[in-house]
């Protein structure tokens, strides 16, 4: 029985141009058979596109918009789209300043979860000090329509286990076709993409998973934008 075919990509702009050695060499050398690559530059122009095939990375272009938010969400859509007519079993998206070990995607695959992350932090302000935060996120409290919930905590990670959780990043997530037939990506007002891809897989009582064995590499902290800049 031969292995998932997954489509593993990401919507990028220049901005991410800063990630992409490490991108391209991290992706490339996924220890796992049966996967394609394929990234959505939404740039204004073509310069970074022609940066991304030196690293020898498939690309197309996609639909710019002077909103950063309505350029990602539809370069994700259009590798929604691109994974369901073109029949593979997952896409994996990973952003491009997510560095997965080789193991990565192997091993999400083998949790056989429809929705499953892997363990990636971003920097917050919290009580008026920064702090890395893990993008994988637990219910608190009462059950309502849209429950309250708290990161994952270091000693829950450390356990390696694999975790039922509410809500999640795009970072570094495999979801199956079946999750990509019934929702597309979208936003709301400020909120990004991610969350409202796991406040509609809630709604349709999907569950998600992380899998906190497969920790990822974060460079967000190396980001020469902010993202106020990003967004214009």
């Amino acid at each position: 029985m031969s292995a998932p075919k997954v489509l593993v990509g990401c919507p990028t702009s220049f901005h991410k141009e800063y990630a992409l050695q490490q991108y391209a060499e991290a992706v490339k050398n996924l220890d796992y058979d049966n996967f394609d690559i394929l990234l959505v530059d939404n740039s204004k122009e073509d310069k970074y596109r022609d940066q991304i095939r030196k690293q020898n990375l498939p690309v197309i272009r996609g639909p710019y918009f002077e909103g950063a938010r309505d350029r990602i969400v539809a370069s994700r859509n259009i590798l929604r789209q691109r994974a369901i007519e073109k029949g593979y079993d997952y896409l994996f998206s990973l952003e491009q300043d997510v560095i997965p070990k080789k193991d990565a995607l192997k091993k999400l695959i083998e949790t056989k979860k429809k929705v499953v992350t892997a363990i990636y932090v971003v920097s917050e302000i919290i009580n008026s000090k920064r702090a890395l935060v893990p993008q994988a996120f637990v219910k608190t409290g009462e059950e309502k329509e849209l429950p309250d919930m708290r990161p994952l905590t270091l000693e829950e990670i450390d356990t390696g286990k694999v975790m039922n959780i509410i809500s999640c990043g795009l970072g570094c997530v495999l979801i199956h076709k079946d999750i990509l037939k019934k929702i597309r990506f979208r936003y709301e007002k400020s909120t990004f993409d991610d969350r409202w891809f796991c406040i509609d897989l809630f709604k349709k009582k999907i569950p998600i998973y992380a899998d906190t064995g497969v920790i990822c590499k974060h460079l967000i902290l190396n980001r020469p934008y902010q993202w106020r800049d990003i967004k214009k």
